[in-house]
């Protein structure tokens, strides 16, 4: 019975003792630290056991108490404070308002890759899981994202499964924009990741406002959630205030949304959730996580202090997560969440061919570059790229150069043409504008963007050269045989911390002859963020006053050591 009640006692963090017992429970002892409204019940640990302490750190769900030689830390000499490492799990990681918001089982969701890399059976396998998905709709014809939702929403809807969808900002084609949100609008996408906004445009305030309505005890309630993916605190200003006044205007003088929701406009942010992105793969500013994040969290905390926001919109990590020490610094950072991209794309499940996969499982951390971007080529944006086995950076650069120094296609000297023909394009110029011209007419039926081309010699070549920026993912996503050395992959440094993450491991595609599912890649990224985590909370606990430098040196042995130090996937699928 005194058992069973002490059992019924068990907590996490510090034991303050007025009583010490040993008993024995299942394989070895339990540690009973009595306090003054009962026991804490927590299984000893001896940390000089490297193999013990490891299976204690993998037992998430349970507390323990680490000793050396019988004797517990405490946290002064002479006190009857007992240090303990508590129970932590990877769904215990992050803001708990997110998982509620979402209905997911992680503080987590796998970030949008354009033109359906992150693909539908991407975002349906992360759904079916309990994880938050999002649909790479960026740069994919309004046809094929409505293909793609129809393949999702017939697999997720029906359970109430979570899933989002992509929404990239198209400075040179409005028109995709548009047509995006009202197909989203149309079809009820209830989460949004809006990404590569340089500013707030109409089309992003309609889908928030467009969703907001009261319920019956006349709270305001956003149905349309959007997630900023940002880098730069000036565009956070505008994810983290209200709709600007001027577009809710607009839009209700459109008679697109209603009088009522133009009034609770002012009282909701544009966003629910911020993810701050740093050096990632595609488009990136390459800001360093530790520099960027904290100035958009704190700014976050400024303008809901501002405005009288009940809280500050939530603040997510992504860029770099590609390993369980990256996942466990973006917490410890104070993140609410994580985004996963890069990873995503070697999985089984993503929208490229295995070429790409095959590439990415060989990449490490310094075989990226920077090349000009097909979406803001005018602009000189640019977006991180594989180097290793493709031309793809270096024509690219080469195109954006003769783009810079040229008024038109016909001032390129004839030699220069001549090489881009045969070794860039492989067709004439004449066959690449002919191609560009009927895919603006009759797939993005966009007549004026033709109209202006002819007008404007300058905006023909933009067109042109964009035509091999654009084609290059494509064949790449594809594996259009061929065409392997313009290969555009997009990718990111994180894939060479994630390479030795999970090298030997059965997500290695050396050992299990298949490329990585995307469940199992980012559960086992967030269980060693949480193992990490822990460990942490052991090292803490080992810092007692009063223990000799043999036990000290002893101890820092254990925790060093490549068993206990580093968390590995091992051989073994986890649970889903």
């Amino acid at each position: 019975d005194v058992i069973e009640c002490l059992r019924a006692q068990a907590g996490a963090g510090t034991a303050t003792t007025s009583e010490h017992v040993v008993a024995t429970a299942g394989a070895g002892p339990v540690e009973y630290y009595g306090t003054g409204n009962g026991y804490c019940a927590f299984p000893s640990v001896n940390v000089a056991d490297v193999h013990n302490v490891r299976s204690a750190l993998l037992n998430f769900d349970s507390a323990f108490v680490p000793t050396f030689d019988k004797h517990a830390w405490s946290e002064e000499s002479g006190t009857r404070n007992v240090n303990y490492v508590p129970a932590l799990g990877s769904s215990d990681l992050g803001h708990p308002a997110f998982l509620k918001e979402y209905g997911v089982t992680h503080a987590l969701y796998t970030g949008a890759m354009a033109k359906g890399i992150a693909s539908a059976d991407l975002v349906i396998a992360a759904g079916r899981a309990g994880l938050l998905g999002s649909l790479g709709a960026g740069g994919l014809s309004l046809d094929l994202v409505e293909t793609a939702l129809d393949k999702i929403q017939s697999a997720l809807d029906p359970e109430g499964l979570p899933y989002a969808v992509n929404l990239i900002h198209s400075p040179f084609d409005a028109s995709l924009e548009r047509g995006n949100v009202e197909l989203f609008l149309r079809r009820g996408v209830r989460v949004v990741e809006a990404s590569a906004f340089m500013n707030l445009t109409e089309h992003v305030v309609r889908y928030r406002v467009a969703g907001l309505e009261r319920d019956s005890n006349g709270t305001i309630v956003a149905r349309n959630k959007v997630i900023f993916k940002l880098s730069r605190t000036e565009l956070a200003e505008m994810a983290l205030r209200p709709p600007p006044a001027k577009m809710v205007a607009s839009l209700l003088a459109q008679g697109l949304i209603t009088a009522e929701q133009a009034e609770m406009a002012e009282h909701v942010t544009m966003a629910d959730d911020v993810a701050v992105e740093s050096d990632s793969g595609g488009h990136t500013d390459n800001r360093p996580l530790h520099v960027i994040f904290p100035l958009i969290k704190n700014l976050a905390r400024k303008i809901a202090r501002e405005y009288g926001f009940p809280a500050p919109v939530r603040v997510g990590a992504g860029g770099g997560i590609g390993c369980p020490e990256a996942v466990c610094a973006a917490f410890n950072l104070g993140a609410d969440f994580v985004v996963t991209g890069t990873v995503n794309q070697m999985c089984k499940q993503s929208g490229s061919s295995d070429y790409v996969r095959s590439a990415l499982a060989k990449a490490s951390y310094s075989d990226v570059t920077m090349a000009p971007a097909a979406d803001m080529f005018d602009q000189g944006v640019e977006l991180q790229v594989l180097k290793r086995g493709t031309m793809f950076p270096s024509r690219a650069k080469k195109l954006y150069e003769l783009f810079k120094s040229y008024k038109s296609l016909d001032e390129i000297p004839a030699k220069v043409m001549k090489k881009l023909e045969k070794s860039t394009f492989r067709q004439s110029v004449a066959e690449v504008w002919a191609e560009t011209k009927n895919f603006y007419l009759n797939r993005l039926k966009d007549p004026e963007k033709v109209a202006r081309a002819d007008r404007d010699p300058k905006t023909k070549m933009s067109m042109v050269f964009r035509w091999y920026l654009s084609k290059s993912s494509g064949w790449a996503n594809r594996g259009d045989s061929g065409r392997e050395s313009d290969y555009q992959i997009w990718c990111g440094p994180c894939i060479g911390s994630f390479n030795s993450f999970i090298k030997g491991s059965y997500l290695d595609p050396a050992v299990a002859s298949e490329y990585p599912c995307v469940v199992q890649t980012n559960l086992q990224l967030m269980r060693g963020g949480a193992y990490l985590q822990r460990l942490q909370y052991l090292r803490r606990c080992c810092r007692g006053v009063g223990v000799s430098q043999d036990i000290a040196a002893a101890v820092n042995g254990a925790l060093d050591s490549d068993e206990v130090a580093t968390y590995t996937p091992g051989d073994k699928p986890l649970n889903a």
